[in-house]
């Protein structure tokens, strides 16, 4: 074998749009399609955008408009606008920026002078226009490359900043935003910036009380009492209890981006809310008796924080500056003080707590005996679980760079679960197998979970019993077929997921696959169609003469065609909760008994369907 020649000529330098276009992971996290909310398009925006947070932060321009149409994004903000010599640089070269002094931007969103420059180089096109002191400058780029820059010119306009661009389809393949995902983003920026006012799309974002507002928005169920919110210095929280609640859910932040992962500071409110409450009340509750239905949101500002990852999902940092007092330290000092004074003050609120915990405890202890065999069951199958065919990389894995890949399709009969299997990417894809339609559980109480041998085999798999902080797949698909049957699993599923584990599908974990209806063809040419229009579309391409097969069912598509539909351009429909309904009003009117309500809603809008014929 001929040695390769390794020399000067071997090393090569790239420019700054190369090496991003050619890793992107490194600066955005994962590339997607627009179906999960931490795809890379949703983080080009938010880069973005963080840039004109940080001007609101610093008390420049209390308005910032957001536009998407056509997956070109636009932001317009009014604060100071960048410096007319520096537009080139601040958006095309490294390490440029205004934040590596932490005097000036002490505790921004960004400070590795990375993000717009990302966006640039993932665009197909990107555009930035600074005004400021009655002049504006314009540069266009492609791909990175400049193709037009203008002089220096005069402008009457309100100073501040506009950028507009359209993400790379060569790098993200066909994509599109889901505006559920950018109201969500456009939401966590207005609660974690009291006054601050966005425009998405001509609808405004504001909010007045910060992460009280986001608690109650975001709480589906009832509140045992109201929303307790503490403020002070570096730090702010809101906490409540719920009814008919299993799990906990966080809402966590630091210097206003969503660590959608946690990281330090959450696991520290986790362990100071226990220790404050036992301290309180003088009693050695268990922490998860304490933290049984809690739902609470927390943000903290920290200097130079320190991230996992360029996309900032989870914190690292365990000190509030460097050299400085630790994160848990500074929480619990915090509630210590502050909680423990509101519970002095609102005795009532202090007696609700204290019955919650009492209820959790008598609920954990009743159902000691049980988990105790679901865990031996759990265990035994774990070693040949019938049911789960296990890939190698799972989310939990921090070393893992592809974790975010990491799948698990549920799917409906063996069949289905065959051609999957077969197909399926051993090492990021996983299936589990129903036996067929999972028990109802709407109204049932969390033992459910433990004493039906299929839903505690599925929680055992996606290691979800203590919360979703050890999830082992990040996307949890329902794989079914598209008849009457199918649905119903899917919500039956849905609504297992919502019962016990809504936090799987608010934070975006859930998705259902689309399979396509049709199969069109020629000797020359294959049309996979997911729809009536789809399906019109390849028959005008193809001709009147084209076989058409219609898929009843999943088992019906062969392995070797199925691997077309779990691979790189697999579609996935994310499951999304609604802004105005309950999560018990949603389960009770489609799962509960036969509701008048959904009788007549059905009566209503029956309508019968005819197949049209081509001819």
């Amino acid at each position: 074998m001929a040695e390769e020649n390794y020399n000067e000529d071997s090393i090569r330098s790239l420019d700054w749009k190369e090496h991003i276009r050619l890793r992107p992971g490194m600066y955005i996290g994962k590339m997607g399609n627009g179906s999960s909310p931490d795809d890379g398009v949703y983080i080009l925006l938010k880069e973005v955008i963080d840039n004109s947070v940080d001007e609101f932060v610093m008390g420049n321009g209390k308005t910032i408009e957001v536009t998407v149409k056509n997956n070109k994004l636009s932001v317009r903000d009014y604060g100071r606008g960048i410096p007319l010599g520096k537009v080139v640089d601040c958006v095309s070269k490294i390490n440029t920026g205004a934040k590596y002094d932490s005097k000036v931007f002490k505790k921004s969103v960004g400070l590795n002078g990375v993000g717009t420059k990302a966006a640039n180089a993932l665009s197909s096109y990107f555009r930035i226009r600074s005004i400021r002191d009655g002049k504006s400058k314009l540069v266009e780029f492609e791909q990175g490359n400049i193709i037009n820059e203008e002089p220096i010119q005069e402008n009457s306009s309100r100073k501040g900043t506009k950028v507009t661009f359209i993400p790379d389809e060569e790098l993200f393949g066909k994509y599109r935003f889901i505006n559920e995902y950018i109201e969500k983003m456009m939401w966590n920026y207005c609660y974690l910036n009291p006054g601050l006012t966005i425009m998405f799309n001509g609808e405004s974002f504001y909010s007045e009380n910060g992460l009280f507002d986001l608690l109650e928005q975001r709480t589906d169920a009832e509140m045992l009492y109201p929303i307790i919110h503490l403020r002070g210095d570096d730090i702010e929280v809101a906490i409540t209890h719920c009814k008919n609640q299993y799990s906990e859910q966080y809402y966590s932040f630091v210097n206003g981006q969503h660590t959608v992962q946690g990281g330090t500071h959450q696991v520290a409110f986790r362990q100071a809310l226990a220790k404050t409450i036992r301290d309180f009340y003088g009693k050695n509750y268990d922490a998860s008796d304490i933290r049984q239905a809690v739902n609470a949101a927390v943000s903290i500002k920290v200097i130079e924080p320190i991230f996992e990852s360029q996309t900032k999902t989870k914190l690292g940092s365990t000190e509030m500056e460097p050299g400085g007092v630790t994160v848990l330290t500074f929480i619990q000092d915090f509630l210590k003080k502050e909680l423990d004074n509101y519970l002095h003050k609102n005795s009532d609120v202090a007696d609700a707590i204290q019955q919650k915990i009492q209820i959790a405890e008598h609920e954990r202890k009743a159902m000691a005996g049980i988990k105790k065999l679901a865990r031996e069951r759990a265990k035994k199958s774990s070693l040949h679980n019938k049911k789960l065919r296990d890939c190698r990389v799972h989310y939990n894995d921090q070393k893992k760079e592809n974790r975010a890949d990491s799948t698990l399709f549920i799917t409906e009969g063996d069949s289905a679960s065959g051609s999957i299997t077969k197909t399926r990417d051993i090492k990021t894809q996983a299936v589990f197998s129903l036996r067929g339609k999972p028990l109802n559980s709407f109204g049932l109480s969390k033992k459910v979970v433990y004493e039906n041998e299929e839903f505690n085999l599925l929680q055992a798999a996606l290691n979800i019993e203590t919360g979703i902080d050890d999830l082992r797949y990040n996307k949890i698909v329902i794989a079914t077929d598209a008849d009457v049957d199918g649905m119903h699993i899917r919500l039956l599923l849905i609504t297992f997921f919502l019962q016990f584990f809504p936090e799987l599908i608010k934070e975006g974990h859930v998705y259902i696959l689309e399979t396509p209806l049709f199969r069109v063809r020629n000797k020359k040419k294959t049309y996979y169609c997911y729809n009536e229009q789809e399906r019109k579309d390849a028959i005008a391409d193809i001709g009147v003469n084209a076989e058409i097969t219609r898929f009843k069912g999943l088992g019906e598509i062969s392995p070797n065609e199925f691997k077309h539909f779990i691979g790189e351009k697999m579609r996935l429909d994310p499951v999304i909760l609604g802004k105005d309904v309950t999560i018990q009003d949603l389960l009770k009117y489609y799962m509960g008994k036969n509701t008048k309500e959904r009788q007549d809603f059905i009566i209503e809008n029956l309508r019968v369907e005819e197949d049209i014929i081509d001819v």
